[in-house]
């Protein structure tokens, strides 16, 4: 099994998602943006060095959300999801195709990776 982080950054009452990268396994899936877990990496550093590799921004990873743990095909992970707070940098896609900023309640519009689904059911609650 895989440790995995995903990062839910809200601002203005909106929440950052991110698409996969079509070349990318699960391509053009939406998501939490996140990463998988180095070893001796705490899950907050894993978030913190992620979101600066992924999309070149500071933040500062706050309160643990919920895990997900999913069997996809190929590989089983343990995703764990943690509030994050945005602080400074220019978003650059990296790894991803897109990202938006959507309300909470229109999360289940977009095709998110099925890992994904129980974090946007623990915000619905």
């Amino acid at each position: 099994m895989i440790k995995v982080t995903a990062a839910v950054i809200q601002k203005n009452n909106q929440i950052l998602i991110a698409q996969r990268r079509k070349d990318k396994n699960l391509g053009l899936k939406w998501e939490f943006p996140g990463g998988k877990i180095d070893k001796n990496e705490t899950p907050e550093e894993c978030l913190f060095r992620e979101l600066e590799e992924e999309f070149g921004i500071q933040t500062k990873v706050g309160k643990f959300i919920t895990n997900s743990i999913y069997k996809y095909p190929n590989i089983e992970i343990d995703l764990m999801a943690y509030h994050v707070e945005y602080l400074s940098g220019e978003f650059k896609l990296i790894d991803h195709e897109r990202i938006e900023w959507v309300s909470k309640d229109d999360l289940l519009q977009f095709d998110f990776a099925e890992a994904d689904l129980p974090i946007i059911e623990k915000l619905l609650s």
